[in-house]
């Protein structure tokens, strides 16, 4: 279990469960505060390993709120903002954030980001474990995100492994289609269900002889049954 712990600060609930979402999937604890009033208090009884920070916000804006928390704990901080005027981006790294991500961003992006801040901030060891899942002659390493058939290293899009490694970390359960694009693809998506179809024909081409770990479940979505 990744002890990691990260506050999610964000005056939209919508941006918030998103990446919630996405942290959780990659398996961190996450803390959400839909102010920076409730980000100063939160952060004075608890203790986090960052913080993602909106700027614009109503009584107390992102920069205010990380300059007093940082007034008393030393937390990494990423800056969200709807804005990318070079202005913001400098305040920002003058009030000690560690990085700075314009919306509407990539939650895997995003989720990148935060994986270099917590590194670079000597968090290496906290919580990162090498984590594999092993069929027969298939293994797929979460986090070397690599996939080998047969001793054979396939090659597979950036999205590709994004919907494998989803698929297989919920195997036995039944996903549909709208699970999958919503968490595999996030907001972001402006495709159609063909885009899904697509990803998973290419999918179990690259899977070889396991083509058939990838169950479709017709008029509902897929399950991968190993």
């Amino acid at each position: 279990m990744n002890k990691n712990r990260i506050l999610v600060v964000d005056d939209e609930e919508k941006i918030r469960t998103i990446i919630r979402k996405y942290a959780e999937f990659e398996g961190y604890q996450v803390t959400e505060a839909a102010s920076g009033m409730e980000a100063v208090s939160l952060c004075r009884k608890q203790d986090f390993d960052m913080m993602i920070m909106d700027i614009m916000m109503p009584e107390l804006d992102g920069f205010s709120a990380v300059r007093e928390i940082r007034k008393r704990k030393d937390i990494p901080a990423l800056m969200l903002s709807a804005r990318g005027e070079e202005y913001d981006k400098i305040h920002g790294f003058e009030v000690g954030a560690d990085d700075y991500v314009v919306k509407p961003f990539s939650p895997r992006e995003l989720m990148m980001r935060v994986n270099v801040i917590l590194q670079r901030n000597g968090k290496k060891d906290a919580g990162v474990r090498r984590v594999t899942f092993t069929h027969q002659g298939l293994t797929i390493d979460f986090t070397a995100r690599m996939v080998q058939v047969d001793g054979e290293t396939v090659e597979l899009s950036p999205k590709t492994y994004d919907l494998l490694f989803y698929l297989v970390k919920n195997r036995g359960i039944a996903l549909t289609r709208e699970q999958l694009i919503s968490n595999v693809w996030g907001y972001d998506f402006f495709g159609d269900d063909r885009t899904l179809d697509t990803h998973i024909k290419l999918l179990r081409s690259s899977l070889g002889k396991y083509r058939d770990l990838i169950v479709t479940l017709r008029g509902v979505g897929y399950r991968f049954e190993a």
